[in-house]
């Protein structure tokens, strides 16, 4: 039988996490009056996740289990999720369960009222220090003001997304994926239900602050030219300062003023319109190196196990 409903949990190092994650989620969907099934993608992992799912797998078969090669990243598997999902609603939830499933009744309640995109806003943040939550809401709220979608302020990748959207979505192909952005950017009828955040449940948490440097690169340069732009506003105010400086030199010189004589004026200067290039060549780097990822053509990632006939 087909489901209606596919719950998406990426795995990675979450051991102590699925036994939970699954009882809740199986204690919810039970509910949901309609046939589900539960997605979980191992990215990966190393302590022993990919035997417990196919353990879960074994035992019940409305979980489905995709395991990967090699670890390829949370969005990647996210992805892979929406790729071997088939119903008709999709839910993406995290395994460390700060996103309760409960809430997915309430999405699922939105989507049969019409809505294609139901993401989950956070009004609240349990066990998160205060560092985190201030570069968590500075981060949305810059990609809100630079990005070229109405992305919504405080929501993460927990949403249910209608199949409709799904394979939209299944037709983008980048590697370096923002699929928060990708879904709002496909358009369709949205809206958003509020929740509480919890602390994670066990473990620690997978995305230390170089993950999410690298998260937010990607986000940024996916849906906005804003750094490009940058540059060339820093090339623009560097030829405006050279140009209202260089008759005020020549006119101290004539004057003889000693201020400007020597190497140290000169040694800033350089240093100044070198770091100015740098940083120009450092961005548009990072635009180029995303257009050559492209063009090599590789697969977004490898499956080791898959379930059979289904894709």
């Amino acid at each position: 039988m087909t489901p209606a409903y596919t719950i998406i949990a990426p795995i990675f190092n979450e051991v102590e996490n699925i036994p939970e994650l699954y009882r809740r989620i199986c204690e919810v969907m039970d509910n949901a009056d309609k046939p589900w099934e539960l997605v979980m993608v191992d990215d990966g992992s190393t302590d022993g996740s990919a035997d417990l799912i196919r353990e879960l797998a074994a035992a019940d078969q409305r979980v489905r289990p995709v395991i990967f090669a090699r670890n390829f990243g949370h969005q990647i598997a996210v992805t892979a999720g929406l790729d071997y999902s088939r119903g008709e609603a999709v839910v993406i939830i995290d395994a460390d369960l700060q996103d309760p499933p409960e809430v997915i009744l309430e999405m699922i309640a939105k989507w049969r009222q019409g809505y294609e995109v139901v993401y989950a806003v956070r009004s609240e943040r349990e066990g998160e220090t205060w560092f985190k939550e201030f570069t968590a809401s500075l981060f949305y709220r810059l990609i809100y003001r630079i990005t070229d979608v109405d992305i919504p302020l405080d929501t993460g990748d927990f949403r249910l997304l209608d199949r409709k959207v799904v394979d939209v979505m299944g037709q983008m192909r980048e590697r370096h994926r923002f699929l928060r952005g990708m879904s709002v950017w496909v358009g369709f009828k949205q809206t958003g239900v509020e929740y509480k955040r919890a602390a994670r449940f066990a473990g620690e948490t997978k995305y230390p602050l170089k993950k999410m440097l690298k998260f937010a690169t990607d986000a940024i340069t996916s849906f906005s030219y804003f750094p490009l732009q940058m540059a060339m506003y820093l090339g623009f105010i560097s030829a405006g300062i050279s140009i209202l400086v260089i008759p005020v030199v020549i006119a101290m010189r004539l004057a003889g003023s000693q201020a400007f004589f020597g190497q140290a004026s000169t040694l800033i200067a350089v240093l100044f319109l070198g770091g100015v290039q740098l940083i120009s060549l450092g961005i548009l780097g990072e635009y180029v190196g995303r257009l050559y990822d492209e063009a090599k053509g590789r697969p977004l990632y490898i499956v080791s196990e898959a379930p059979s006939g289904d894709n």
